[in-house]
């Protein structure tokens, strides 16, 4: 099972938008990912509370079930470090 990416449902949106630099950082670093997409407004982003303890986006789910919350910029950063499993 690849690791899970936990976004918005704007896939079309790019630069400078949180899930996309992310997303851009796991293609670039060639990890395997599934995009899994949650609703776009937060008052209906129940499984994603319950799953991370926060509404805002982007989140990693590694193979091991752990989750990683961090601002975008910050975990872009740990999946261009090598660190994402860390």
């Amino acid at each position: 099972m690849a690791v899970k990416l936990h976004r918005c449902p704007t896939l079309w949106l790019k630069g400078p938008h949180p899930c996309w630099k992310v997303q851009k950082a796991l293609d670039e670093q060639g990890i395997d990912y599934e995009v899994v997409r949650h609703p776009l407004f937060r008052s209906r982003r129940k499984d994603y509370v319950a799953l991370t303890g926060q509404k805002l986006f982007p989140a990693v789910q590694l193979e091991d079930g752990r989750v990683i919350r961090e601002e975008s910029k910050d975990l872009a950063a740990r999946v261009r470090e090598g660190r994402l499993h860390a």
